[in-house]
């Protein structure tokens, strides 16, 4: 079979390889899409470790090809979609609920053997049936939405409630739409004007540049009171941070799922006189079924989303797509 192997920061091929062995409760994937997100291209460059060779590529949808054994909820041909990332079961954090923060937490992708192949081996818990009449293309992005279902529902999100999303790519995008679906009006902030049409056109009432303006006068202006209720932080910037901040009204809260890697200054004794509410939102538990459930009802529009195709045998085009402006999710087909 044919896999895109990276050898060492930057140096991906795509080889002939072996096809992929399965144990007892695994399958094997025949990729049909997979997507390129910015995980990936941060072990493409080196800036997160990986052990060396690895197929990378944790967002993908595919046909199941074989089964282990001891599989019987899944059939040859099933069209699935899937969760990348699984826990080890066993540890406290488990135990209690709190898979997605397992120390023990498996990625496939980067910790083992990913999608960026024909084939791929993948345990069966990972898979979940793509409803008819629901394209490949569609079911692509369920593995950043289910991160932005978690993320909005840690807000706490109402009918009537006002929202700032910051970030106008993927993952903003997507949290615009499940906010939308909640009854939830949305602003949307962001660094450049490049993808705010498009955030305007899938559902933000007011879409805004940072720099502007001061975003407590947008976020005032926007809600109608002190600032908003909820902020969805989506960038992974400590200026991003800084921004929630300015956004949110006295008692709201703010959610932070863009991973910021680097300091991050954060002004505490606002957060404690405004009483403001910080939360972490990490990967999902189970929220992907959920997140299946509103593309297939088409309350949220993945199509749109994806902006850039190409074959496996352009990879290297695809990474270099990645870091275009106009680039909200670059897609592979295998």
């Amino acid at each position: 079979m044919n896999a895109a192997v990276l050898h060492a920061p930057r140096a991906l091929s795509v080889e002939t390889t072996g096809a992929p062995s399965r144990a007892a409760g695994d399958v094997v994937v025949r990729v049909r899409a997979a997507g390129l997100c910015g995980t990936d291209y941060r072990i493409w460059t080196g800036e997160r470790s990986v052990a060396y060779p690895r197929v990378m590529g944790h967002e993908f949808v595919g046909l199941i090809e074989a089964l282990g054994d001891g599989v019987t909820d899944l059939a040859r041909g099933d069209r699935v979609v899937i969760e990348p990332n699984y826990s080890c079961g066993r540890c406290a954090l488990c135990r209690e609920g709190n898979r997605n923060l397992c120390f023990s937490r498996t990625a496939i992708g980067i910790d083992v053997d990913g999608g960026f192949a024909e084939l791929v081996s993948v345990p069966a818990r990972c898979c979940w049936k793509i409803p008819d009449g629901v394209d490949d293309f569609l079911a692509l992005l369920t593995e950043p939405l289910a991160v932005v279902v978690r993320a909005v529902a840690r807000g706490e999100p109402a009918a009537g409630k006002t929202a700032a999303v910051l970030g106008a790519g993927s993952l903003g995008l997507l949290a615009l739409q499940v906010l939308r679906a909640r009854g939830v009006r949305v602003l949307v902030v962001a660094r450049t004007p490049t993808r705010l049409p498009m955030a305007s056109d899938l559902g933000a009432e007011v879409v805004h540049v940072a720099a502007t303006e001061p975003l407590e006068q947008v976020a005032r202006r926007f809600s109608g009171r002190e600032g908003v209720d909820i902020v969805i932080e989506t960038a992974g910037t400590p200026e991003a941070v800084t921004s929630a901040l300015e956004l949110v009204r006295p008692g709201g809260r703010v959610v932070l799922t863009g991973l910021p890697h680097d300091p991050t200054p954060v002004a505490f004794f606002s957060v404690v006189r405004r009483e403001v509410t910080i939360l972490g939102s990490m990967i999902y538990q189970d929220e992907f079924g959920e997140a299946l459930r509103l593309v297939a009802s088409g309350q949220v529009r993945t199509a749109p989303l994806v902006t850039h195709r190409f074959p496996l045998a352009r990879i290297a085009d695809a990474f270099v797509a990645h870091r275009d402006p106009a680039a909200v999710k670059v897609a592979l087909t295998i």
